[in-house]
């Protein structure tokens, strides 16, 4: 079904990563349609069913893990599910920002809105409220071997709908029995398979993959603007941007880069300056950014792609299908998303590592500027330790790329003897982010005071509004000072993404236009 303008519904509508982000801030709102309501129902009344005729059903009517041969009674069903969150509530480590639990209630409500998993509607609408009143459960980051679903961190995210567990409460975090018990919210009685169906799923690990799918196309996006920015300044050749040269390897990611950087370039007086130099070739770190820069692009593609896949599929087990049938099977692992996350973590590290490379180069001093960026040196160090920053986190983000999807550790005395690891892969993806935007911050200080040597020469419409929006909160510098102070600055323009409303503010003045034919393929909404 299609999405109505500002309202999403939940169960019908198809989620991405863009609309996920929408709802946990605010922008969309997310409803349980009558149609949802009906399918939610029905699927209740199958499982009541089901306990109703006494044969074996995963989860329903039996343990858990190992014990799922184990028997339970139908009058201990319903305690079943409440024993499960409270015995698979074993996370550890410090708690996952809010965002990611607010995420991880609205994956939840939309798998489970499709109407397989058995879930009763004042359940779903428990959950609801929660999201609409902000009132956020509290999950550890460390416990979930990605398999079976995130068991650990679900468990820990639903403990306050049975009155127990933990919530934000403004900038603390409370016992979610107080919390509730002052507005006066009872806590719920959980009916057969609505334990299992709560912590039963990948909604951990695809938070986090909304998360990176988001601020990885903003380190791309930004990482071409900020390439752009040092070729300029360090006076690189156009020529390894020419559309002919990627036609003959057509790969998306290098032809949407090349045809980025060649816009962004448009008009530079400072690349006309020396057309008719001698150097031949310049460093592979200018040279070759549509190729790495792309190669980067096609894995944050294939990640983006897999995550609307799960997104919008039913990760819970046993699914109760409309004939009634519960189908036990293995939806709930986490290996797509894993792999595809180790690969987005490998394709994000090295968008640090030529960044550094750039930032390196740009110290070495270039015709028209001067060794270390600054000019009286010996008395000052200038930019010189700036890329030791950059060095020391393009090499942890090295020590972070081991794929976690590569290990698995058998689980539930065998029962579950493979496992993805996949929350790990989505909180080191996420962690290497995080470096890879204070690395971009670092070489958008440095191209900058590079660029400010090519004055008088002007670039293009488009660098130069990006040179004077630094320029506004980062001084150019003639001399040492705490340079720490210019990196913090530099990392709140790239998180706020400054530099790439400033570009697009500047196209729309200048009527520009930095599209490919690959644009509309590599955004998300």
């Amino acid at each position: 079904m299609a999405q109505s303008e500002g309202v999403f519904r939940y169960g019908e509508d198809r989620l991405t990563a863009g609309v996920a982000l929408s709802l946990a801030r605010g922008k969309t709102s997310g409803i349980l349609s009558e149609s949802a309501r009906e399918g939610i129902r029905r699927s209740y009344e199958r499982v009541q069913l089901l306990v109703a005729q006494g044969e074996p059903v995963y989860g329903i009517n039996t343990g858990f893990g190992p014990l799922c041969t184990t028997k339970i009674s139908a009058s201990d069903t319903r305690l079943l599910q409440e024993n499960i969150l409270k015995s698979h509530s074993v996370g550890v480590g410090p708690p996952v920002d809010k965002e990611i639990s607010r995420l991880m209630l609205i994956l939840k409500v939309h798998a489970l809105a499709m109407g397989f998993s058995g879930v009763a509607e004042k359940t779903l609408d428990r959950i609801l409220w929660h999201i609409e009143k902000d009132v956020i459960p509290v999950v550890p980051s460390q416990g979930s071997v990605g398999a079976s679903g995130d068991l650990a961190p679900l468990a820990h995210l639903f403990l306050p709908l049975i009155g127990l567990g933990k919530i934000y409460q403004q900038d603390a975090i409370c016992p979610a029995e107080d919390v509730l018990g002052d507005m006066n919210i009872p806590p719920l009685e959980l009916g057969p398979k609505e334990g299992l169906a709560l912590i039963n799923g990948t909604q951990f690990i695809s938070a986090h993959a909304v998360l990176v799918v988001s601020k990885m196309h903003s380190c791309l996006t930004q990482a071409d603007i900020i390439g752009a920015m040092m070729i300029e300044g360090l006076q690189g050749s156009l020529k390894p941007f020419d559309a002919a040269l990627h036609e003959l390897r057509p790969y998306k990611g290098s032809q949407h880069v090349a045809g980025r950087i060649n816009a962004l370039l448009k008009g530079s007086e400072i690349l006309e300056d020396h057309i008719d130099c001698d150097r031949v070739q310049d460093p592979y770190s200018l040279r070759c950014i549509p190729q790495v820069h792309g190669a980067s692009r096609n894995a944050w593609l294939h990640l983006k792609d897999l995550v609307e896949i799960e997104l919008n599929s039913v990760t819970d087990n046993p699914v109760v299908v409309e004939n009634g049938q519960a189908i036990s099977g293995g939806n709930f692992h986490g290996q797509p998303l894993a792999m595809a996350l180790d690969y987005a973590c490998v394709a994000s590290a090295e968008i640090g590592n030529i960044s550094d490379r750039r930032i390196y180069l740009a110290l070495k001093g270039n015709p028209g500027v001067p060794k270390l960026l600054m000019k009286d040196t010996g008395i000052n160090s200038g930019y010189m330790i700036l890329q030791y920053t950059s060095a020391a986190l393009a090499s942890e983000n090295k020590s972070l790329c081991f794929p976690s999807s590569a290990d698995s550790i058998p689980t539930s005395l065998g029962q579950e003897d493979h496992v993805s690891m996949g929350s790990i892969s989505s909180r080191k993806a996420l962690q290497v982010l995080e470096n890879i935007e204070k690395i971009l911050a670092i070489e958008l200080l440095t191209a900058a005071q590079a660029f400010e040597y090519r004055k008088p020469l002007k670039s293009g419409k488009l660098l130069e509004q990006v040179h004077k929006a630094v320029r506004k909160h980062v001084d150019f510098a003639e001399k040492d000072r705490v340079f720490s102070e210019d990196i913090e600055k530099g990392i709140r323009m790239i998180q706020n993404k400054v530099i790439v409303d400033i570009v697009e503010k500047a196209r729309e003045k200048a009527g520009l236009s930095i599209t490919t034919a690959y644009t509309e393929e590599f955004e998300y909404y």
